[in-house]
Order: C-alpha cells, then structure tokens, then sequence
C-alpha cells in the first residue's frame, strides 16, 4: 500500500495524523495476523521534517527539500515502528529510488532486501532516498515508486490510499457531473484523459502519476485500487466494498513476470544441465548447481541465461542468480557447499522457479 503525504501530515502544523496512523496499523496487523506479506510506501518527510528545521509556511529549494527529507524521515520510520510495535510487528527500513528499481544490480539487491524481510515476517516502510536523489524530488513520486516496488517483488495488489477515492470521469472538484469509474481493465486515451493535478500543499503526486502507476501494474500482472485514505481504518473500508477504482489487469503476476522473461530479456550465456535437473525443471522445481554440466558465455548475476539437455535442446529460459565465473566454481556442488567455495552465501538456487519459464 502506498500512503499519501495529506493523510499523514497536518499541513498547517507539519505534524503527523497520529491517531489515523494507529488505525492504519491496526489494519495492517490483522492483514499480517492473517497471513498477508504487506509493504508500505509511505509519503511525508519532507512534510514532517519542514517544522523541526523552521521551514514551514514556504515553498523549500531543492536542497531545503532534502534537508527536510533527512530530517523527517526518522521521525517518519520511528512513528510506524512505535504504531507496529503494538502489535508486536518489527519494520525495516527501505530508501529507493525510481533508478534503483531500472539498474539491475540495484533492482536485485532491492529484490533480495524486501523477499527476506518478508520472510522474516517484518514490514518494509519503503520511501524516496529524497536525501540524495535529486531527480525524485524534481519530478518524481510515490505514486510510479509503489508500482515499481510492486513490480519488483510480483505483488499481487497495490492499494494507492489516496485523498480522493478514485478515478473520475472529470475532476469532481470542479465538476458536479463527474461520475467514479469502478473498474478499468484497459489504460485507453479516454482513461488518461480523466486524470487531473494535485491541489494539496504537502503531495508530489496526483491522478496523472496514478494513471502511471496503474499502467506498470497492469503490465506486471499487479491490480491496482485508487481508495480514500481519509476515513479510519481505510484498509477495513476497502475490504468492506468501500467506494474505489480497481485497475484489473488481464494476467497473475507470476504469469506476467514469466511472460516476460520468456519474450523480453536477451540470453547472455548458456548452461548444459544433466538428465536428472531436467527431470526436476519440468516438475516445477528450481535448478540448484548440482545438476550443472557445462556453462557457455560470460553473464552476471541476474541476467537472462539458456538452459539446455547435454544434446542442444532447450528445456528453459530463466535469471542467473550468480555470474558465470561464479557458477563455474560451484557447478556440480551441492548448495551447502556455496559458502565454502566462494567465500560468501548466495542463493541456494542457481536459478529460482520464480525466474525461470520451461518449455517456452
């Protein structure tokens, strides 16, 4: 979910919504107690960290921005930990920007970050690196960074809690006849014509960047909900049918993602795998390094790679989760030899299930 900078902050004060915060919380943690893996992209440090520095009240220069933005952020982090801690739920801390999620490294590494906080069952409060980023203060968003994070990690829903409660026909603050559009399944001209601009003195954000966010979750595989963030306990309003408009996409987002891999990424290498791997990729499996026979091509770590029988033939596609020097050192070996052969712990798998399309 992705929370706004209005329904946070106090304009006039620069204070945080604390009781609408704990509401919020508390829906997470009964999304948490059931199962659920939440992540939270949060707007509002720079709205918050503006009073504590006597800049409230002003319109800030980029690097007055920042100074907010290094400033509030703390304070932003603490508030949801001391609201989670109620609820006995650890948070992590997660600073992104747009460019981490279209670097690849970066992209893997921010990957690598939320799976195992997830798995941990934390949460990930995720924000601009707005400190250093300059870009993402200039013309960025919250807004296209949830459905980047959302894409990254194959989410399967990404709720935009917002200060109006969905896409509407024409911006119902200026026109009485504006109807709510319940559900998009197709970003067409006439949808993009609907979107409008912000009219908040703390967002970066409004119906246009939503629109964007919509289009990358759809091509992810990834539904998407604009909903009002103001009543408390949103979350609970949404579940119970509250008014708001759904993006649907056509796919899953695993489906999506393989789609992907499979017409989208260039090979960079080659792996030959023995019978026994092949047996276990056409069973669902992942491919683990025992079953390596031979690697062909210079890649890296993540990059798209072959796999084939010991006669040519091509059982899949998939992302390398070591570069090729690396791989050939632990072909062969078991996985819990990993650590020993290269002097750090990687991945278990040489290519995950989730990274890899067989028979495409």
């Amino acid at each position: 979910m992705k929370i706004g900078s209005a329904l946070l902050v106090n304009e006039e004060t620069g204070t945080l919504h604390q009781e609408w915060l704990d509401a919020l919380c508390d829906d997470v943690a009964r999304a948490h107690a059931r199962g659920q893996e939440v992540v939270i992209v949060t707007s509002g440090a720079i709205g918050i960290g503006r009073g504590p520095l006597g800049m409230r009240g002003r319109k800030l220069r980029l690097e007055e921005k920042q100074a907010a933005a290094a400033t509030g952020q703390m304070r932003l982090t603490h508030a949801y930990q001391n609201s989670l801690d109620r609820h006995k739920i650890t948070v992590g801390q997660v600073l992104i920007t747009l460019d981490d999620t279209e670097n690849r490294r970066r992209y893997l590494n921010a990957r690598n970050t939320l799976d195992t906080l997830l798995t941990l069952r934390a949460i990930p409060v995720i924000n601009e690196n707005d400190s250093v980023a300059t870009a993402e203060i200039r013309f960025g968003d919250n807004d296209r960074l949830a459905a980047r994070v959302a894409q990254m990690i194959s989410a399967d829903t990404l709720v935009l809690l917002s200060d109006i409660d969905g896409l509407y026909t024409a911006d119902p603050r200026l026109n009485k006849d504006a109807v709510l559009v319940p559900e998009v399944r197709e970003i067409t001209p006439q949808i993009e014509g609907m979107a409008g601009v912000t009219t908040t003195g703390v967002g970066s954000g409004g119906m246009v960047t939503k629109i964007m966010a919509a289009k990358i979750c759809m091509a992810a595989g990834c539904r998407m909900a604009i909903a009002p963030g103001k009543p408390m306990n949103p979350m609970t309003v949404l579940e119970n049918g509250g008014r708001c408009t759904w993006f649907v996409p056509g796919s899953e987002p695993r489906t999506a993602r393989k789609r992907w891999i499979a017409g989208n990424v260039q090979t960079r290498g080659t792996i030959i795998v023995d019978d026994g791997a092949v047996a276990a990729l056409k069973s669902g499996k992942s491919l683990l390094p025992a079953g390596i026979a031979e690697i062909a091509g210079e890649f890296e770590r993540g990059d798209a790679i072959e796999v084939r029988t010991k006669d040519g033939q091509i059982v899949g596609k998939g992302l390398s989760a070591y570069a090729a020097n690396d791989m050939r050192m632990i072909k062969g070996h078991k996985s819990e030899d990993i650590e020993k052969i290269l002097g750090y712990r990687g991945r278990s798998e040489v290519i995950h299930r989730d990274d890899l399309v067989v028979g495409f």
